[in-house]
This record gives structure tokens, sequence and C-alpha cells, in this order.
């Protein structure tokens, strides 16, 4: 159901470092995301599912707070990678929300939302838009 995003990150290893991208990509890997080289260019990527990138970068962000308070430094080593990774997800906003409640927020700004146009636009079953109409309809 939730589809992976790919996003990419062009020029990573020149813009942070070499060692900076093993740490990014070790932490990467603890939130089911990949980030790996594309082929054999200089480019690299992210994937997984949005919502798991997303917690990617709040990881990455504190990450980088932590190393910032300890080193003193000025931007941070992750910070082009969090900002490119931000950025992409701004185009992804309809996949950071669950379908649970993207169903609930649909029926709330338009109660009267058949069951079938429900299933059409968030592609869920018939029963969880039952579901959805009876957890929303209980609020």
């Amino acid at each position: 159901m939730n589809e992976d995003i790919i996003i990419a990150l062009p020029s990573l290893i020149h813009r942070i470092g070499g060692e900076t991208a093993k740490q990014a990509k070790a932490i990467a890997l603890q939130y089911e995301c990949e980030l790996k080289r594309v082929r054999r260019s200089r480019n690299w990527s992210v994937t997984g599912d949005a919502i798991k990138i997303q917690t990617y970068v709040v990881q990455l962000k504190a990450h980088q707070m932590i190393s910032h308070k300890l080193n003193k430094q000025g931007d941070g080593e992750f910070h082009y990678l969090i900002r490119k990774i931000e950025t992409a997800l701004l185009g992804h906003a309809d996949k950071l929300e669950t379908l649970e409640a993207k169903l609930i927020r649909l029926i709330t700004q338009t109660p009267s939302i058949t069951l079938s146009k429900l299933v059409l636009l968030t592609h869920c079953t018939e029963a969880e838009a039952r579901v959805a109409r009876f957890e929303a309809e209980s609020w």
C-alpha cells in the first residue's frame, strides 16, 4: 500500500564527506531506509517509505545537534542531507500521513463524502472506509 519514494542526492560525498556518508548510511538502515550510490555515478539517493524517511531526517537532526554541541562546528555535518531530503518530502506530503488519518481527515473535511469516493481517493477497502466513518462520527 505505501510505496517507496526515491530522493536524489547529487554529489553527496563531495558535499558531506565519505565518513559522514557512512554514518548517514548506517543511520538510514536503522530506520529501514536505504542510502546508496546510484550505479557508478557520484550521485546518491535515499529510498524508503515517506514516513520512515521523515523519522530518519529527525534522527539526523538529533545526531547533528549532539555533534554540534560537542564539536562547536558551523553548519553541521548532515546539513546538506537534511535540507535536500526535507525539500523533497514537501512534494510527498500526501504520503506522510497514515491511511487512517487520511480517511478521517477527508471525512471531517467533507462529511457528505460517500464510501465509494473514499475508496477511490485513498485506495483503501470499503471496510476500512466504514471503520473510518464510524471513528470520525464518534469524535
